[in-house]
């Protein structure tokens, strides 16, 4: 399991399904899961620590029971700022490579970065159970 395409996967699925930003226009052309960059054991431990998580099992048990992030970090102190700051991070990441691809415009990466941090606190507090 990788807990990082999983976050990434539901971030972008609340981000696609807002009407009327500029994640939602067909003209985003966003790139299939498989061509995300694997993971580093770095970027999954600065999650678990983020989230106060001993392991990828304790935290896919509590998404898998319905829990969103911001319940995951209340209930083990964890630090939702954090958790809010490293997702951004990796998909800024993202959007840089797909701007560098060409399979985004200016413009859209313009948009999409703008409406990032917002999109990302706002998926966060949303459970996917």
């Amino acid at each position: 399991m990788n807990i990082k395409r999983v976050m990434i996967v539901g971030t972008m699925i609340v981000a696609i399904s807002f009407g009327g930003t500029a994640w939602g226009k067909p003209a985003l052309n966003a790139s299939p899961v498989a061509k995300w960059s694997a993971t580093s054991v770095a970027d999954k431990d600065d999650l678990l620590k983020a989230l106060n998580q001993s392991s990828d099992e304790e935290l896919y048990d509590a998404l898998y029971d319905g829990k969103s992030l911001m319940d995951i970090a209340e209930e083990s102190g964890g630090n939702i700022v954090s958790v809010i700051d490293l997702q951004v991070s990796q998909l800024t990441e993202q959007l840089d490579q797909r701007l560098a691809s060409g399979s985004i415009t200016r413009q859209q990466y313009a948009a999409q970065k703008a409406e990032l941090k917002e999109i990302v606190t706002q998926s966060v507090m949303t459970s996917f159970g």
